[in-house]
């Protein structure tokens, strides 16, 4: 499978008020790859997550210069339709949160609220995408239960079930099981390396040891910066700068 470039950022600055959290940011993701985002907490990556579906424009006071491009869509662009951008890039947040709802409902949900009526065709969503999770065979049988009675991580693959039900082009995850056990960590990881076959995945992980095993290309912050960006192998285990090196050895952070 050839691989394109999925998203661009192009010179990205983007400003809290007067404060500029991030400064002059390049970056391609690629199609069909993981790409991990680390660095120390305030360093702007789940910024800069949340500047590739426009989230942070429900931040007041907040403003953006430089460009994303969904292949070639400039999101930020006069004719940029927000409803429809996050139609195609999904995301997955920390903290599971699904709706409290039934399990059903919960990724059937994106489908009703664009409009999708036909029931034959939510139930096959539904199913398709819950088994995309890797969570249909534990809840099949109790698709009509809440939502809210599944465990951590079963909530968690709900979302990422709900995320991708809409058959998005590009799925961010911030700290996806920063919140789990090692177990459901484990599962959701599996998850990600079985998604990247149908996806762009952009994750923002804290753990280290995460990045190295789910994703193919890892990106290091710094206050606001991109520092170094490589194939995964190599930035942890030969890293061209010693800022990276001195953050991946854990000597700051």
């Amino acid at each position: 499978m050839e691989k394109t470039v999925k998203m661009s950022i192009r010179n990205l600055d983007f400003y809290y008020s007067d404060f500029r959290a991030l400064t002059n940011i390049s970056l391609d993701f690629m199609s069909n790859e993981v790409t991990a985002l680390i660095g120390p907490s305030g360093c702007g990556k789940s910024t800069l997550l949340r500047c590739l579906n426009r989230m942070n424009d429900l931040i007041p006071e907040t403003s953006v210069k430089g460009q994303v491009l969904l292949e070639d869509y400039d999101i930020y662009g006069p004719d940029a339709d927000v409803v429809n951008l996050r139609r195609q890039i999904g995301m997955v947040f920390q903290k599971p949160n699904p709706f409290p709802k039934t399990i059903f409902e919960n990724v059937a949900y994106g489908l009703r609220v664009n409009g999708v009526r036909e029931k034959t065709y939510i139930a096959e969503s539904v199913e398709k995408s819950l088994k995309g999770a890797a969570l249909w065979d534990e809840v099949k049988d109790r698709i009509h239960d809440s939502a809210l009675s599944l465990s951590g991580g079963q909530q968690q693959r709900l979302c990422i079930a709900r995320a991708i039900a809409l058959e998005p082009a590009v799925l961010l995850m911030d700290e996806p099981a920063s919140a789990l056990d090692p177990i459901a960590t484990q599962k959701i990881e599996e998850l990600i390396y079985e998604l990247k076959e149908n996806y762009t995945i952009i994750i923002v992980t804290h753990n280290m040891q995460q990045a190295a095993r789910v994703s193919d290309v890892t990106a290091f912050f710094y206050i606001g910066e991109l520092i170094e960006v490589d194939k995964t192998q190599y930035l942890f285990t030969r890293p061209k700068l010693k800022q990276t090196s001195d953050y991946i050895t854990g000597r700051f952070g």
